[in-house]
């Protein structure tokens, strides 16, 4: 007879799963409002300018590993950003040879203007909500990115930057 479960296994297991339903969801709600959008921009722009946002300048190897493309496709990336003007090269400060690609204030309007958009395409689904159930989505949020914070700054203090 198997041994029953632990309330810490059985806690660690809705953790789990809610952590899981929680990221499909995202990504569903991500799919609709892009959709409802009709916005022609790569989903992998507007993740290289968030990263860019949240980390700050990095060597374009870094920023490719970070945006989940290959180094070739960031390449092509951060080319079309740096013709828009919404990201630049700088100098290395460690490496003479090397560039790092830093996010310009336009990029970053035009990241708060995309998620603006996606925001305003997705009210109509949510204009019954309760105010319990934004007072829950506002903190998930909150929780998520406390969390979120915490992982830039260790994934940098690891990097050396």
């Amino acid at each position: 007879m198997p041994e029953s479960l632990t309330t810490a296994e059985t806690d660690t297991a809705a953790l789990r799963q809610t952590l899981g339903d929680l990221v499909v969801a995202s990504h569903r709600l991500t799919r609709i409002a892009a959709r409802v959008t009709g916005s022609t921009e790569s989903p992998a722009t507007w993740r290289t300018l968030s990263v860019l946002q949240s980390a700050g300048p990095m060597r374009l190897g870094e920023l490719a590993t970070q945006s989940r493309v290959s180094q070739p496709t960031m390449t092509k990336i951060v080319r079309n950003l740096v013709e828009s003007e919404w990201v630049k090269r700088i100098a290395d400060t460690d490496d003479a040879r090397a560039w790092q690609i830093a996010l310009t204030p336009k990029g970053a309007a035009a990241l708060q203007d995309w998620r603006d958009t996606l925001a305003d395409a997705l009210v109509p689904m949510f204009a019954d909500i309760t105010e319990d159930e934004l007072a829950a989505m506002t903190l998930t949020v909150q929780v998520i990115a406390s969390r979120a914070d915490l992982s830039v700054a260790a994934s940098a203090a690891l990097s050396g930057r």
